[in-house]
């Protein structure tokens, strides 16, 4: 502390900065509320930020929204960044739709969101926002011990302890999960570390963290037939015995920082990165099996200077090196029609290696004075990709012959390399109205190179994917305060997507999509007597089609985009008993949201209620019990359509239960 003013580093800044200045929201879930709800799966506690909507697919699978649909598809992960302690969990054109189960959120310090491409330190990937989760500085004399225990056969020890040494200080953080889940055939078993050091001495520091993740899953794939989520029979079953994924990652990374008495501040953060999965995609004619690793190393920088008591530069560079690889076979016939079994062959179906390059360069200036702040900021970046087919190019078997019906389904480019060169200006702006009450606004600009697997793993006729980066422009405008009860966020947004990608009725990957998105957001913390407390986010959104695209005979310009419900809210109502005693009851709300981009099916939506009671035995003992979905209600966490199945859902858990005992040590 100083002044009285908490300087915090957040996921607005990678060096200290006051945490209530920038012209936009970064969102926080605290320690505290992470422990109250001790998670199952981080859908649970992203509910808690107005405008994510992410649904939970089985085990740690999830498809993600914020300030968006649902996202989807082979780049669908392209939209959102994930990130553990400001490293990029997946190298920039090599996300993947589940990577948040590689962070380790159940034992974060906090996990911050921001939204939408409204800071120029985040690049690619960041079109919609970012989601960061932050772990715990474990290199002093603190630690903890828990267990969780719950219904379906799901339990999680965590451990965390640290050592200080002065200067230095060494800890461990980690967790064991066991679930054996509700659903037949299905189970998770996940490990997790962080292990950091510190090392501090005048005014900088060195920080080495490392983080290793674990999972072994077996998965239940979607029920199909019209609200067979409502039948507890069905909604058990499992019509993939058979999918399961496996998968490890690694990062390394030493943050240096050093600060002068008030001009400058500079973070200098080199990492390295390894991942690989294999998992068996259920959701495919044949059913084949996917294995795709990555490694590669990386540097984050940011310098701080001030110029004058209100001018201050921010400038750094951003880079990294990925070697990527994939190999997609199949070892069974393809069941089904005559067409299916013909073009879904025995055998590889893809196998690349794809080397990308990324460097990005980025400045923003910073004018403050009195009551206002404004910043204007550019980033630019240029990704490479390196891509070697390893087997024969085209639509053929892995043997070179060919497939009936005009062709095999998959297609693999010649070896190739692509470039991508994206340009990202940014502005906000805000005022401090009074001691109370800030308003704030800006305009942005997003991008998202190509993923690999949108370039150079291709369908029926297309040989080559001719395609651009898909951009974002973003307006938005806010007011933020305090009152004596509590604080409140009210954003309203617009942001319109251009170049989209999607597949079109030929199967070729095109990029002339275009997409709009707006919505109002609130999130309120209050207290309502000394007792009672009221925590609310909830967002109103439509997010709707803009370019003209026949499917069958209908056009989805001005439809609805499939799985974006108009209206989330998460409602929580805290009572204190007394200083030992606490209890929560949490009010969840889904909106019902069409299924299909045609606007002809829907979800009916739902409403879920949970309970919690927090008991301190004492200073260091406490105990915690829950009850998730405590009406019992029969819900989808995914509803979704396709002309092959119909109506098809990932069930939600009936009435859970979940018994906590936490020790400080």
């Amino acid at each position: 502390m100083k002044d009285g003013i908490e300087r915090i580093e957040t996921t607005s800044s990678r060096i200290h900065r006051m945490n209530d200045t920038n012209g936009y929201v970064v969102s926080s879930i605290s320690e505290e509320t992470l422990s109250r709800v001790s998670f199952q799966h981080i859908q649970e506690s992203l509910n808690y930020v107005a405008g994510a909507g992410v649904q939970r697919g089985n085990g740690q699978e999830y498809l993600p929204a914020l300030r968006s649909p649902v996202l989807t598809g082979a780049g669908g992960c392209g939209g959102i960044l994930a990130a553990e302690d400001g490293i990029p969990l997946r190298a920039a054109g090599f996300c993947n739709i589940n990577e948040l189960f590689e962070a380790h959120g159940e034992m974060a310090q906090r996990i911050e969101v921001l939204k939408g491409p409204v800071s120029a330190l985040y690049g690619a990937n960041a079109i919609h926002g970012v989601i960061n989760v932050v772990t715990p500085d474990t290199t002093y004399d603190d630690g903890l011990a828990a267990i969780d225990v719950g219904s379906y056969g799901f339990s999680r020890l965590k451990f965390r302890k640290g050592k200080d040494l002065g200067n230095s200080g060494i800890g461990i953080n980690a967790s064991v999960t066991r679930d054996t889940g509700y659903r037949d055939n299905e189970g998770v078993d996940q490990e997790k570390v962080n292990l950091r050091h510190r090392f501090a001495w005048a005014k900088s520091s060195i920080t080495t963290g490392f983080t290793y993740t674990h999972l072994n899953q077996d998965t239940a794939g979607y029920i199909e037939g019209f609200e067979s989520y409502k039948n507890k029979a069905l909604a058990q079953s499992n019509l993939n015995p058979e999918a399961f994924r496996k998968a490890s990652s690694m990062r390394l990374w030493s943050k240096y920082k050093t600060q002068s008495d008030g001009n400058y501040a500079l973070s200098i953060t080199p990492y390295l990165r390894k991942q690989s999965m294999d998992f068996r995609m259920h959701f495919l004619p044949g059913k084949p099996l996917e294995e795709n690793a990555q490694q590669g190393v990386g540097v984050l920088s940011q310098l701080n200077y001030v110029l004058s008591p209100t001018f201050s530069i921010d400038v750094g560079i951003d880079a990294e090196y990925t070697e990527g690889e994939l190999l997609q076979y199949q070892t069974g016939e393809t069941e089904g029609s005559a067409f299916l079994v013909e073009t879904v062959p025995v055998g590889e179906h893809y196998n690349y290696d794809v080397n990308a390059t990324l460097v990005a360069p980025f400045t923003a200036l910073t004018w403050h004075q009195d009551d206002w702040k404004l910043s204007l900021g550019a980033r630019y970046e240029q990704m490479h990709y390196d891509y070697t087919n390893n087997m024969i190019a085209g639509r053929t078997r892995d043997d070179g012959t060919t497939c009936g019906f005009g062709g095999c389904r998959y297609s693999r480019p010649e070896s190739a390399e692509n470039t991508f060169h994206n340009f990202s200006p940014k502005f906000n702006a805000s005022y401090q109205y009074s001691d109370q009450v800030q308003f704030y606004g800006g305009v942005s600009r997003g991008y998202r190179a190509p993923q690999a697997t949108e370039l150079y793993r291709l369908q029926r006729e297309q040989q080559v994917a001719d395609l651009d980066s898909v951009t974002a422009t973003n307006y938005e405008v806010g007011v933020k305060g305090k009152t004596q009860q509590g604080r409140y966020v009210l954003s309203l947004y617009r942001m319109l997507k251009e170049n989209v990608i999607y597949r079109n009725s030929d199967f070729f990957n095109v990029n002339d999509g275009e997409t709009l998105h707006q919505g109002v957001e609130l999130t309120v913390n209050h207290g309502l007597s000394d007792k009672l407390s009221l925590d609310f986010a909830g967002t109103y959104a439509r997010h709707t089609y803009e370019h003209s695209q026949l499917l069958g005979e209908v056009d989805i310009q001005g439809n609805v985009i499939d799985t974006a419900p108009k209206v989330q809210t998460n409602t929580r109502l805290r009572y204190v008993f007394s200083d030992a005693v606490t209890s929560e009851l949490e009010w969840q709300y889904v909106s019902r949201y069409f299924t299909d981009a045609e606007n002809l099916n829907e979800y009916e939506g739902h409403h879920l209620l949970h309970a919690r009671i927090h008991y301190a035995l004492s200073s260091k003992v406490s105990l915690f019990a829950r009850i998730n979905n405590l009406l019992d209600v029969n819900y989808a966490e995914r509803a979704d359509f396709t002309s092959f199945s119909g109506p098809r859902y990932f069930p939600g858990r009936p009435r859970n239960v979940m018994l906590s005992v936490s020790l400080v040590l």
